[in-house]
């Protein structure tokens, strides 16, 4: 075999194989020192002495990291659900070939450009009553609306919600419009044909055709939702006192500024596992639905 066959045969795994051994080393290999971490008595500084299941049993005893859960679901919940909703609605009205088409969706795209961080900071200050919406409203008279969210413990996980929803709409938007826009005409105009309203058309025909798309969305909003940490530090820090904390916020304070560890390693675990018990279900149900079709 020539020179130029052997370099041919070799040169995938030449330039692949570097990706791979970093991704083993600072994905893998970190994850496995992490769940290491998690069953020692480290504080501080890492022990590698094995301590069994002892920072799990702290963590499910510690109240904050059950706010930390309810908070996560509340925030989960609304936020998937919310931007599917949205960004449905919208790709179904661009896909109605309307005028500005390009400038609309450029728009609506355009939050997703931004971090989280910048998005945490505006919606932080358009939020804030001293210096945002309730200041407006009162600065023209309507001196009796309040919007006090962000500083109320009982709301603030929802204006979370609402710049995580603001920032990921037009995502999903562009997603949906993609998977509309890959969906045969003939089999619409036949619809037509047969006397079916376009609503019936979306409903019965066009959104069943891209369950595909809904998985795609629903597997990456689902990750979104669980590792946020950004959004929520830069909107409002976890607060007012833990009532917006999510669970990265939780490991992170455990691990980084209470000198405990080996706790937020558990809680880094678990985080881990949830995202695994949400992908593994999606992934079994979308494969299985794709051989049910063939």
């Amino acid at each position: 075999m020539s020179l130029r066959k052997h370099f041919d045969r070799w040169i995938p795994q030449m330039v692949l194989g570097p990706t791979l051994i970093a991704s083993l080393i600072f994905v893998y290999g970190f994850i496995i020192l992490t769940g290491w971490l998690s069953l020692t008595e480290s504080r501080l500084m890492p022990n590698y002495e094995f301590a069994g299941l002892l920072q799990y049993y702290e963590l499910f005893g510690n109240e904050r990291w059950w706010t930390s859960l309810k908070n996560l679901g509340i925030f989960g919940l609304l936020f998937i659900g919310c931007s599917i909703v949205i960004g449905l609605f919208l790709a179904i009205l661009l896909d109605q070939k309307i005028r500005a088409e390009g400038a609309l969706r450029a728009i609506y795209l355009y939050p997703m450009a931004l971090s989280f961080i910048v998005t945490g900071t505006a919606w932080k200050w358009m939020l804030n009553p001293s210096l945002g919406l309730e200041k407006v409203m009162h600065d023209w008279g309507w001196t009796s609306f309040t919007f006090d969210w962000l500083v109320n413990s009982d709301m603030a996980i929802y204006t979370v919600v609402i710049a995580g929803v603001w920032q990921s709409s037009g995502f999903v938007m562009a997603l949906f419009l993609a998977g509309l826009r890959g969906i045969d005409d003939e089999i619409i105009k036949a619809a037509q044909v047969d006397g079916a309203s376009l609503p019936t058309i979306y409903w019965r025909i066009v959104i069943p055709a891209m369950r595909p798309v809904f998985f795609s969305v629903l597997l990456i909003l689902a990750h979104i939702a669980i590792k946020s940490f950004d959004l929520v530090i830069a909107l409002t820090a976890g607060g007012p006192g833990n009532s917006s904390s999510v669970p990265a916020i939780f490991m992170y304070q455990f691990s980084f500024t209470r000198g405990q560890l080996g706790l937020g390693s558990a809680s880094a675990m678990m985080m881990l596992a949830t995202i695994v018990a949400v992908l593994v279900p999606l992934m079994y149900l979308e494969t299985r639905s794709a051989k049910a079709m063939r």
